[in-house]
């Protein structure tokens, strides 16, 4: 099956059941390979009902179903990281310190201690084995989510499976109608599963018991402009919400230490050149030099032309061929070469460039 490790058919494989449809086609998929089959929902926070959708699932497709207690790991794995980068003036995506931490780290550490092979997901991407290197690759879908996924090691991709891995939801969705299951017309998630309402303010607001103190606007020369509202309220890239300044200004950085959303007008919210953190790369090591590669600086961005360059620490440097629009700090640049995941890192703030 494409995007199906090269598991033997009597391995025995844990499929992450979050209750709905993808998870769910996933499990149909593994037992008409033939697979020993188990579902498991995960008790994180926000996702009670999907446990039950998912023991539905389960029951219709005649496999055992589980839930696995993983709230408190996924407090302090997601939740406290999520409130702790907004609060240094960062914009984190929780989705891929969940899939690192998560759903491919606690989860895969409990199937392997509980006598499974390999975990299975409802993801849109596809793994293969070459040269005894576990690769990550992209899918023509327009739910590709590999974006999400280049954080992982070869550990983890080793014992991973994206059974649906290429098609395309519709094609899920008829896989499991054909299989009478309850969650085959399920409404896809829209939300962060622990902000269900997309109030990241608010919840921010809740779980850090931290009321957001009002600072100020700057331009880039650090003229006071006006106030703000509290720094978890703004994103780099932000025109939106930001009050009247008799002409459209944008959030271009944000000043953590000193309180201060730094604006400026059409045009500098644009960035040709960012560095990255915490770099991991999957088909090698470390590339020796400079790259050309693609990279994807958000879920949703294009992949643009770019040159990566590594650099000590775990660190890249990145240029793009065309300067990129809204370059935020706390998000994902991610490499490819064409469909395969070279690797990716956060993106660092800049603060020598970003802040007056």
């Amino acid at each position: 099956m494409e995007g199906f490790n090269t598991y033997e058919q009597q391995d025995k494989v844990l499929v992450g059941m979050s209750g709905g449809v993808d998870s769910a086609a996933a499990a149909v998929f593994l037992r008409r390979q033939g697979y020993e089959v188990e579902g498991a929902t995960l008790l994180l926070e926000g996702n009670a009902d999907g446990a039950g959708d998912a023991a539905r699932a389960a029951a219709a497709l005649g496999i055992p179903h589980r839930t696995v207690e993983l709230r408190e790991t996924f407090r302090r794995e997601v939740m406290d990281v999520f409130a702790a980068e907004y609060r240094a003036g960062r914009t984190p995506n929780p989705c891929v310190l969940c899939n690192r931490a998560v759903k491919f780290g606690a989860m895969l550490r409990y199937a392997l201690d509980n006598g499974f092979d390999a975990v299975a997901t409802g993801h849109y991407a596809r793994i293969r084995e070459e040269n005894g290197r576990f690769l990550l690759e992209a899918v023509p879908s327009k739910k590709d989510q590999s974006y999400m996924l280049y954080a992982l090691s070869q550990e983890q991709l080793a014992h991973i499976v994206f059974p649906i891995g290429s098609l395309e939801k519709e094609q899920v969705r008829e896989v499991a109608r054909e299989a009478g299951l309850p969650v085959a017309s399920k409404p896809d998630s829209q939300d962060i599963c622990f902000v269900p309402d997309g109030d990241y303010a608010a919840f921010l607001a809740r779980y850090a018991n931290e009321p957001f103190t009002p600072g100020d606007f700057v331009d880039a020369a650090g003229n006071v402009l006006g106030r703000h509202q509290g720094l978890a309220r703004y994103t780099v890239g932000q025109r939106k919400g930001l009050g009247s300044f008799g002409k459209p200004m944008y959030v271009t950085a944000l000043d953590a230490a000193r309180n201060r959303v730094v604006l400026g007008e059409e045009g500098s919210q644009y960035r040709a050149e960012l560095t990255v953190s915490g770099v991991n790369w999957i088909p090698f090591d470390a590339p020796a030099g400079p790259i050309r590669c693609r990279a994807k600086i958000r879920y949703h961005a294009p992949a643009a032309p770019c040159e990566g360059t590594p650099l000590p620490g775990g660190r890249a440097a990145v240029r793009f061929d065309e300067p990129q629009r809204s370059v935020t700090p706390g998000q994902s640049a991610v490499f490819y070469d064409g469909a395969l995941v070279l690797g990716g890192g956060l993106i660092d703030s800049d603060t020598k460039e970003d802040t007056p």
